[in-house]
């Protein structure tokens, strides 16, 4: 199976974390001078601009941003118990449709649990793999029509005015960047047509 050569190609992807500086500011209420009150705000440093901000994010891998996000922990678990954190973090350019945790819930009782089980590392490491493209595909340049995936299977793309599918998966944030490629968020696990659940 070719699908760890291609896994080394495809972990350049998406890392777009945003940066948020919260700067507290407190305010004594005494009934000192105006002027006593503004010396606080000497002492209060620069919220980041946007480009330091998308400098910052620039450098994130699409595992950086998943963990930093927040909606992707069961993606995540599964990148690790497929051995893939460090594929995920190499050079691409790569596109992820990357499921939520949302969407993973929505998979038939038990049949998470049975992926993340180490005797079905090969069946996880497929689905995963279903989820890439092996280059950089912004939201603006989908088009409707079959693309291939690093599983090796195609995935079926519509794009039109109400946004972007992918198979029964619907695009709900797109264009997340990272350093090694574009991370499209979606709200379904995408399985390929070769796969049967029921053999887990």
């Amino acid at each position: 199976m070719k699908l760890s050569i291609l896994f080394q190609r495809f972990s350049r992807l998406a890392g777009f974390a945003a940066v948020l500086l919260i700067v507290p500011v407190a305010v004594a209420c005494t009934g000192e001078a105006p002027e006593a009150a503004s010396d606080t705000t000497a002492e209060t440093a620069p919220e980041p601009t946007e480009s330091e901000e998308t400098a910052a994010a620039a450098s994130d891998t699409i595992v950086d941003v998943a963990v930093a996000n927040g909606s992707f922990d069961t993606l995540v678990a599964a990148v690790q118990a497929a051995d893939l954190a460090g594929t995920l973090s190499a050079e691409g350019p790569y596109t992820v449709f990357a499921p939520t945790d949302d969407a993973f819930a929505a998979l038939p009782e038990g049949v998470l649990d049975a992926l993340l089980l180490p005797e079905n590392k090969d069946t996880l490491t497929q689905i995963l793999a279903y989820h890439v493209v092996p280059a950089e595909v912004p939201a603006s340049a989908v088009e409707t029509g079959a693309v291939a995936s690093v599983a090796g299977e195609d995935l079926n793309l519509v794009a039109d005015g109400s946004g972007v599918m992918v198979n029964d998966a619907t695009v709900i944030t797109a264009d997340v960047m990272a350093s090694n490629g574009i991370i499209h968020v979606i709200d379904s696990v995408l399985l390929p047509p070769s796969l049967d659940l029921s053999a887990l």
